[in-house]
């Protein structure tokens, strides 16, 4: 599909310099672009790079001043925010490419109690189990178990392999990857006075709340009573354990490779770095920043901290 400088202005807020009427049909890296795509600048660390790049347009900030001469065929538009727009951009790209699958292939196991929406996916080998309830505009794409008594919102995408445990409940427009694993059961076990360990049941569930994201081969587990619930707009990356009965709060981030132990309280705006462990019990405050293999073992209670290694603490101490 190809698309002007006009246009993408007009979708982006953003201010021509150049030739209003270039077209472009595809996005690039500023070092490997090439004539008929779409770049950006937003950090300048890169700013060498775009006196040389070959992409008919660029998006730069509305800050930047250029120090060189720029390519006689580059197109600018100046935004805010170049990689937010950029973003904005690739959603839509996104959304046109892969938002025209709808039907159900074959073969898929649909429960006669689960109730089915309108204008849905479902991919080949998918399992829909009992009482199940799969929203609007969903996408469920091949090899996914959908248990019995689990919730999906409207708009919400399962790319192939997730598994998705009985009673959980997902709500609008979220994205699960590959191999992500929801509702497994949590990690209790009783020892007797031989030492033995005896499973405690897991009869709970998890909540996951709107907007969220969940990466690659990451695993959240139900809760022993309750619910393990993750709040609106959450992004967890690939590889990451939520144990049972873990709250995450709105808007926070979490790396790959982190692990938060059972009943911890993550508060709204928290960033997670890669490699983090967090035990349970224990309650991180709004606004925390906790940086990569760190290790928190005691509550943070200040908000907007950063902090820093294993013990974690604040990052100027560190």
């Amino acid at each position: 599909m190809e698309i002007t400088a006009t246009q993408i202005a007009d979708i982006i807020n953003g201010t021509i310099e150049g030739d209003i009427n270039s077209t472009v049909n595809d996005f690039s890296k500023i070092e490997e672009a090439q004539s008929g795509t779409l770049t950006f600048l937003a950090n300048p660390k890169y700013e060498q790079l775009i006196y040389k790049t070959k992409a008919s347009i660029a998006l730069i900030n509305s800050s930047f001043v250029p120090s060189e001469p720029l390519p006689k065929k580059l197109t600018l538009i100046r935004v805010e925010n170049a990689y937010e727009s950029l973003a904005q951009l690739l959603r839509m790209y996104d959304e046109f490419s892969n938002n025209n699958l709808v039907g159900i292939e074959e073969p898929v196991f649909i429960h006669p109690s689960a109730k089915i929406g309108e204008s849905v996916y479902l991919g080949a080998f998918s399992y829909i189990g009992e009482n199940a309830i799969i929203g609007d505009n969903c996408q469920i794409y091949s090899h996914c178990h959908i248990g019995k008594d689990a919730v999906i919102g409207e708009g919400s995408k399962f790319f192939s392999g997730v598994k998705i445990y009985n009673k959980t409940k997902i709500g609008v427009h979220c994205t699960i990857h590959s191999g992500a694993v929801i509702g497994s059961d949590g990690f209790g076990f009783a020892p007797n006075k031989e030492n033995e360990y005896q499973k405690v049941p897991q009869i709970g569930n998890v909540i996951i709340n709107d907007y969220v994201e969940i990466g690659a081969n990451t695993t959240i587990d139900r809760a022993t009573m309750g619910s393990t619930i993750i709040g609106n707009g959450v992004k967890i990356d690939n590889l990451v354990q939520i144990a049972h009965n873990v709250e995450i709060g709105i808007n926070t981030v979490i790396a790959a490779q982190t692990g938060i132990a059972g009943s911890a309280k993550i508060g709204d705006d928290v960033m997670i770095g890669g490699q983090v462990g967090v035990v349970g019990h224990i309650q991180i405050a709004k606004g925390t920043k906790i940086a990569a293999q760190s290790g928190v073992g005691n509550s943070v209670t200040e908000q907007n901290q950063i902090i820093q290694g294993s013990p974690a603490f604040g990052i100027g101490d560190y």
